[in-house]
Formats: C-alpha cells, structure tokens, sequence
C-alpha cells in the first residue's frame, strides 16, 4: 500500500505542478483535476502514519498563513 499511495502522491505534485505551470485553461483544469483525484487517491491507500503527517502539514501550513497575515496588518 505505500508504493501505491507514494505513486499517487508523486502524480498528485506533478499534475500540481503543471496546472500551476500552463497557460492553457482546459489543462489547467484537466491537470487540477488530476491532482484533486491523486490527493484523494493517497489519502485512501496511506498507512495512518503518512496520513497524521499530510493532514497536519496542511494544517501547519494553514495556522503559519494566518499568523504572517496577521502579523503584517499590525
């Protein structure tokens, strides 16, 4: 199951990648796609451990954005 879900990850980042990367509106929104379905595709096949580590660097990140937002309107 981790080789699956490592699989899906790194298809996940790649199509992040392109859709970030392009131009072109319909690959755009094909490759956001990809990447919404790989995301979900590596949050069912993860052990709970790689799990606990994605959800939390989300929210990691999330609590680090709204305290620099929070920050610079002082």
């Amino acid at each position: 199951m981790l080789v699956a879900s490592l699989v899906t990850l790194a298809v996940a980042a790649v199509a992040t990648f392109f859709s970030i990367n392009t131009n072109e509106e319909v690959f755009k929104v094909a490759m956001g796609f990809t990447a919404a379905l790989a995301a979900l595709l590596t949050l069912i096949f993860a052990p709970w451990i790689m799990k606990l580590v994605i959800v939390g660097g989300f929210l990691a990140s999330s609590r680090l954005n709204y305290w620099t937002a929070e920050n610079s309107n002082n």
